[in-house]
């Protein structure tokens, strides 16, 4: 089903921070251990919808669904036309062609913007549903780091992907 994908606002905040955190305490989408809190989450806010990290949400029925963003790789300036991109769904909003609606729009996002040459993507390996996403839409696969964290009492690695835009 359709969702409406916009810009998220900061009324939005408290929900992108439970859609989180979720994944902090139940999953491995995020290699965070301990749940963020709302200030750290409104700082977070605050680093996008400028230069170019875009942070969308997509809202079914007025509720928030899921988020996706483009963020700083690194910090050095050479990287400044790389991005990261995360995406984070609800449990609620999963398995309904969202999280497609919401990768397929940022990335035309992305193309259009001079101020992006290369989206990057940092899976936690096993995450077959964002591999899956990250494939479909044409990210190419550049290698594992294996046991790179630890989280629920199990080394875990993780996958790069990237795209040139």
């Amino acid at each position: 089903m359709a969702c409406t994908i916009r810009q998220a606002e900061k009324k939005d905040v408290p929900r992108l921070l439970d859609i989180y955190n979720y994944e902090v305490t139940h999953g491995v989408a995020t290699l965070d251990l301990q749940e963020k809190t709302l200030a750290e989450w409104e700082v977070w806010f605050s680093q996008h919808n400028r230069d170019n990290h875009p942070l969308f949400v997509a809202e079914k029925d007025g509720i928030v669904m899921g988020y996706v963003s483009l963020s700083s790789y690194r910090e050095k300036e050479a990287f400044r036309t790389t991005v990261e991109l995360s995406i984070y769904m609800a449990p609620e909003g999963r398995r309904q062609g969202i999280a497609s609606q919401l990768m397929g729009f940022i990335l035309e996002k992305a193309k259009t913007d001079p101020a992006i040459h290369t989206v990057v993507s940092v899976i936690t390996s096993g995450n077959e549903a964002s591999t899956k996403l990250h494939e479909k839409f044409g990210f190419t696969f550049c290698g594992t780091i294996k046991e790179v964290g630890m989280k629920f009492g199990k080394y875990l690695d993780i996958d790069n992907y990237y795209l040139l835009v």
